[in-house]
């Protein structure tokens, strides 16, 4: 399998003083599911916006199908248009991403800046609205929309233009346990058909879910290691020392008990 992105030797710093990530160096296989996973601020969100080159590395370099992605390149017309309709990046907050007037008009804007025609617009939309099950929604105001409406219709928007490499950031963050659902079986679907996905999130229990690879990353903003999610989910060392799960002990009569606790998936006891 080829390499779709590759991070080598990354780090980035927000006003340069407060660190994101450091030294990363991390591959991503055509066809891939991988979960970066790791504790709240390790830096999952500002890995997959230089993935998506929303931001670029103050050191090391993202490459896209082993060329280098930089601010000259992305201001060739040509280059960026390929880069962003194969690119497709799904914000945590769905407010962030949804600017149009209606969830038709939300869904018909990339595929219209590709320069598709009305008809094949037309034609791409209806099928996006099928696929996220919200044909109903078709003519809804995008502010008249609940949380987990606002997610189908981003993630429809992203999948209108049909990219090949797709980035959720928390993509079940705030949603409705109908919604998770949804999506979950969605990003199955996705996955089957060869699309490639990454997904940073801090939900174990999606990633169990999914069994996808896992890069985890350190409170530190390294990487701390990457593996299938077997292996990464069954080191409770590995997780308790990235902040993903703690232990703690508590009394049940004259008994103690420890447990490792995760909010989303562990809860396993220890006499």
């Amino acid at each position: 399998m080829k390499n779709i992105i590759e991070l080598k030797n990354v780090s980035y710093s927000y006003y340069d003083i407060v660190p994101a990530l450091s030294g990363i160096d991390l591959a991503i296989s055509e066809g891939e599911t991988l979960a970066v996973i790791g504790s709240n601020g390790s830096g999952k969100s500002t890995l997959l916006q230089i993935m998506s080159a929303l931001i670029h590395p103050q050191s090391g370099s993202l490459y896209y199908r082993g060329e280098r992605v930089t601010e000259k390149k992305l201001r060739e017309r040509q280059y960026q248009r390929m880069f962003r309709s194969s690119v497709g990046y799904i914000f945590q907050n769905s407010d962030v991403q949804l600017f149009c007037p209606t969830v038709y008009d939300e869904i018909a804007f990339g595929p219209l800046q590709l320069g598709l025609d009305e008809s094949s617009t037309a034609a791409r939309v209806s099928d996006i609205l099928a696929l996220m099950n919200i044909e109903y929604l078709a003519e809804r105001p995008t502010h008249m929309l609940s949380g987990g409406e606002k997610k189908r219709v981003a993630i429809g928007s992203v999948l209108a233009m049909n990219p090949e490499l797709l980035l959720l950031d928390e993509p079940m963050s705030g949603l409705d346990p109908k919604t998770v659902s949804f999506l979950t079986d969605l990003i199955f679907s996705l996955a089957e058909s060869d699309k490639t996905i990454v997904i940073a999130t801090h939900d174990l229990e999606l990633v169990d879910h999914l069994q996808p690879r896992i890069a985890v990353l350190s409170e530190d903003h390294r990487l701390e290691k990457t593996g299938a999610a077997p292996e990464i989910l069954g080191d409770k060392e590995l997780l308790i020392r990235v902040n993903l799960i703690h232990e703690h002990k508590h009394r049940h009569g004259k008994r103690v008990h420890s447990h490792l606790h995760s909010h989303f998936l562990f809860h396993d006891h220890k006499r």
